[in-house]
């Protein structure tokens, strides 16, 4: 019997670079565009994904190593549960890509979630959405990825949350020197919070067609980070999630102006054209725009409070050559 699951992509609202410091938070939200797996016992294992053009088995294969690696965690995991893991057949689709062209919602954790997510309903076990998170960031932190884990939280949640990072490097080690079972039972020293926010309004996500800026430029913009930035980043982030909790608009508005112009100032890489004129045409609209993630392209994010004003905010978007990949009505009437 085939089983199916799915993960979901992500974009980030607020505090994109500063939540790579640990006890830095962010605000992220789930983007209900899919990659979907299909498992099913068989005589022997067989993983295919569709980013691939051949499939393997659990020999050792660089294409396959991300999902490989995954596998041999939840080997792990299932052993520590008195289970013995049995082949299967696991088939991934969903580039999460338009003409070829990556999108920039998905990530290396949508991959992982969706392994986890399919061996664990092989074998119907009911992982909650911080088992998941853990086993997930388990993964990537054993494979030396020393990214926030903010996007594997809001992956694995589903949902709009405030993520606060943890020490990786400490929990690295301790993957190095200890059992996964005493490793994921203990504190990390996350913080995941879901947002329910009491304010109707529309979210819209904004694709520049273009692809975000390099490893190396991201890593120059991350040795530009100073103790200023991240404090003053926390501060907004935490405003934002107190505003949107309360329903404050201006606040909201405010606390994405602030957040935006602190990344600007960060560094020129993240603004480039394309997102400059996806924040220039919320102005003189009841609208806030900013871009989203690593930036230098991919998409962009707004949040506008009048639905006439959203449209005029799509048009302004698509004579920039910036097309409206997902649009959501939030809060209180959803």
């Amino acid at each position: 019997m085939t089983k199916t699951v799915r993960t979901c992509g992500k974009l980030y609202l607020a505090g994109e670079y500063s939540v790579l410091t640990a006890g830095q938070g962010a605000i992220l939200k789930n983007i209900p565009i899919y990659m979907t797996g299909k498992i099913h016992f068989s005589e022997r294992y067989q993983l295919f994904s569709d980013m691939f053009d051949h499939a393997v088995d659990l020999t050792p294969d660089n294409d396959y190593c991300l999902i490989q690696d995954t596998v041999a965690v939840m080997d792990e995991f299932l052993q520590s549960r008195s289970i013995s893991l049995r082949p299967f057949s696991l088939t991934i689709t969903g580039k999460m890509e338009r003409g070829g062209k990556k999108i920039g919602l998905g990530s290396s954790g949508s991959v992982v979630v969706l392994t986890i997510r399919a061996i664990a309903v092989l074998y119907d076990l009911a992982l909650s959405a911080d088992e998941t998170f853990k086993l997930a960031a388990y993964v990537l932190l054993k494979r030396g990825d020393n990214g926030s884990m903010g996007d594997v939280a809001c992956i694995a949640y589903e949902d709009l949350i405030y993520y606060q990072s943890f020490d990786r490097k400490r929990i690295a080690e301790q993957i190095n020197e200890s059992p996964l079972k005493q490793v994921i039972s203990q504190d990390w020293g996350y913080v995941i919070r879901r947002i329910q926010p009491q304010l109707t309004f529309d979210f819209l996500v904004g694709w520049t067609k273009e692809p975000a800026i390099s490893r190396d430029l991201i890593n120059q913009v991350k040795s530009a980070i100073s103790s200023s930035f991240l404090t003053q980043t926390q501060e907004e982030v935490l405003r934002l999630e107190k505003a949107l909790l309360a329903g404050e608009k201006e606040i909201m508005k405010e606390s994405l102006e602030k957040v935006s112009y602190l990344l600007a100032e960060l560094s020129p890489a993240i603004y480039n054209e394309k997102l400059r004129a996806l924040k220039r045409a919320s102005q003189g609209l009841d609208c806030v725009a900013k871009s989203s993630g690593a930036g230098g392209g991919d998409c962009g994010i707004a949040l506008s409070f009048s639905e006439t004003d959203s449209q005029i905010l799509v048009e302004r978007w698509r004579g920039a050559g910036i097309d409206l990949l997902y649009k959501e009505r939030w809060g209180m009437d959803e």
